[in-house]
């Protein structure tokens, strides 16, 4: 199983951009697939979960900014991120639990905004 993340970069604040993530294998719709993250010196936090039937849950930080998606045609999630803070910045981690209980990390992406 692997999962690869891309989409990261350097955006002024206000910006936006989209993060992707591949899954491979028969993993993806099985899974709930989420989006973590982790800035220097701090710990890796929960941004975003998609459920496999589409429901979507959020950090109270990123609400109204950034938007999960799912596209279980080609094994992929999303991340839209509107409206980037400094406070943002940090590399970002997809990541798959497959029937609640197998959970599979990708190798992350960083996204930098500027202020």
């Amino acid at each position: 199983v692997q999962l690869q993340a891309s989409g990261g970069g350097l955006v002024q604040a206000g910006g936006s951009l989209k993060l992707s993530c591949a899954a491979s294998g028969t993993v993806f719709s099985t899974s709930v697939m989420g989006w973590y993250r982790q800035a220097p010196g701090k710990r890796r936090e929960f941004v975003a979960t998609v459920s496999t039937g589409g429901s979507t849950n959020y950090a109270n930080s990123v609400k109204g900014r950034f938007t999960i998606s799912r596209d279980n045609a080609n094994d992929t999630v999303y991340l839209h991120m509107n409206d980037l803070k400094p406070e943002d910045t940090a590399v970002y981690y997809c990541k798959a639990v497959r029937w609640g209980t197998l959970t599979y990390w990708g190798p992350g992406t960083q996204v930098t905004v500027s202020s």
